[in-house]
């Protein structure tokens, strides 16, 4: 197990039976060997620090379930609809919001994509789709090109965006049939990829962003804020020149949410705004992500307050 036997005695096979161990092999060959503090291997590893239960920790951390509209739709902000395309994902992220979503009754393709669609075109306010899961990347190309060919019939609909951790986990993924649909969309779209720290990147992904930048579509960063992955102003600026050396632009930084199980990975308000404080004043304005986190019922995600406001964000 990479050398790592001093965590022998912290691992959990309870936590890995409720969400099971899934990483590939690429980004397993990202990690330290040997390294019990690797930021990519904590990450995915089930420790027994998932089985603290503490109050304010719950299955349901964003308000998914209240914000059902249709299986598989969600609709929190106004103008957009997010698709629970799949519950697959190539790895299992310890500190996930959506560990614990039934996703065997509420993904938007058990019946064939009807409902979702339905919903969409009955809602006119409606004009960009987030694809969501799980991982939208996880369903194979040709569904996904049948699902955006329902999608291009809604007149309503400006822009398509795609959330995904596949093109970070598993370049391989970033096919030419996949580059294929993307560059056939008849609209603007969005691809926010997921990498927590620099570490992350490698050519094979550095490969794989060029190629989707290829097709014309906006690459965004989303990260979450985790205790012992990213917390440290160095390890958020390096994130943020290396995403950004890769052709993505850093777009928010989360804060966690409190989904149970996850307790182990949460930074306190205090320090997540200093260290955002001292990420601007090291770079360019638009290499510093937004500090947010999501609070069911919000209008949108809630920036945190910063310790400071300078005239120039340079």
């Amino acid at each position: 197990m990479l050398g790592l036997e001093a965590l022998a005695g912290r691992l959990s096979r309870s936590a890995a039976e409720q969400f099971p161990l899934r990483v590939p092999r690429g980004f397993v060959g990202r990690m330290r060997h040997g390294d019990a503090s690797d930021p990519l291997l904590r990450q995915v590893l089930p420790l027994d620090d998932e089985e603290r239960l503490l109050p304010g920790f719950v299955l349901d951390a964003v308000g998914d379930t209240a914000a059902g509209i249709a299986t598989g739709v969600l609709r929190k902000y106004q103008g957009r609809a997010l698709l629970i395309t799949t519950g697959a994902c190539a790895v299992h992220c310890r500190y996930c919001f959506r560990r614990h979503f039934p996703y065997a009754g509420q993904a938007a393709s058990r019946d064939g994509w009807a409902g979702a669609l339905d919903a969409i075109a009955q809602d006119p306010t409606i004009d960009e789709v987030i694809l969501s899961g799980g991982d939208p990347l996880s369903l194979d190309t040709p569904k996904l090109a049948q699902l955006t060919a329902a999608l291009a019939r809604v007149p309503h609909l400006k822009r398509l965006r795609i959330h995904t951790r596949l093109p970070i986990v598993l370049p391989e993924r970033v096919d030419d049939a996949l580059l294929d649909w993307i560059d056939g969309m008849p609209w603007p779209v969005a691809v926010v990829v997921h990498a927590n720290h620099a570490n992350e990147f490698d050519a094979d992904v550095d490969a794989a962003m060029g190629r989707l930048r290829g097709t014309g579509a906006t690459l965004l960063n989303q990260a979450v804020l985790l205790r012992h992955v990213n917390d440290s102003v160095d390890a958020l600026a390096a994130l943020s020149e290396r995403a950004h050396a890769a052709g993505v632009l850093p777009y928010y930084l989360h804060q966690l949410d409190r989904v149970q199980g996850a307790v182990h990975f949460e930074v306190d308000d205090s320090t997540a705004l200093a260290l955002h404080d001292g990420l601007s004043s090291r770079l360019s304005g638009y290499l510093v992500p937004r500090l947010v986190r999501e609070v069911p019922g919000d209008t949108g995600k809630r920036p945190l307050t910063p310790l400071r406001q300078d005239p120039a964000d340079g």
